[in-house]
């Protein structure tokens, strides 16, 4: 028992001691060249102007990738359940297989169709986007 405590203190020492070394190395290797360029503010693609206090960013980037996350971890939940699927089939049948992913995803479908219904797919432009906008008509 007490070998196992040692060995996950161990671990726990290894996993502090490497990232910290790594960055004191960096530190130490790395070129500093301070230059106006590398200390501006700069976030979410956008340079901002003014105060930070009177930027606001579109609120749709962060919808965006809130949809993004949800959608990308039903991807790692469906993946492994699709390979076992043939291998559940046989054990449990059909009905009892399916059914639980089919629940799963019904959810995320429902939830799917709330946001669209609540405009959180559209894209909106931001009115000073449109005033910069440049017609192209041809």
């Amino acid at each position: 028992m007490v070998n196992a405590w040692i060995a996950i203190g161990a671990l726990a020492l290894v996993a502090v001691i490497i990232p910290l070394s790594m960055m004191l190395i960096s530190s130490l290797l790395r070129p500093s060249v301070p230059e106006q360029g590398k200390r501006a503010t700069y976030e979410s693609g956008e340079v901002p102007t003014g105060s930070s206090r009177h930027i606001q960013f579109n609120i749709q980037y962060y919808m965006v990738a809130l949809l993004f996350v949800v959608f990308d971890i039903e991807t790692v939940f469906i993946f492994p359940w699709a390979v076992i699927y043939g291998d559940a089939v046989g054990e449990v049948g059909l009905v009892r297989a399916l059914v639980p992913m089919l629940v799963f995803i019904g959810i995320l479908v429902v939830g799917l169709a709330w946001a669209w219904r609540n405009g959180a797919v559209e894209w909106v432009r931001s009115p000073r986007a449109e005033s910069q906008r440049v017609d192209r008509d041809i």
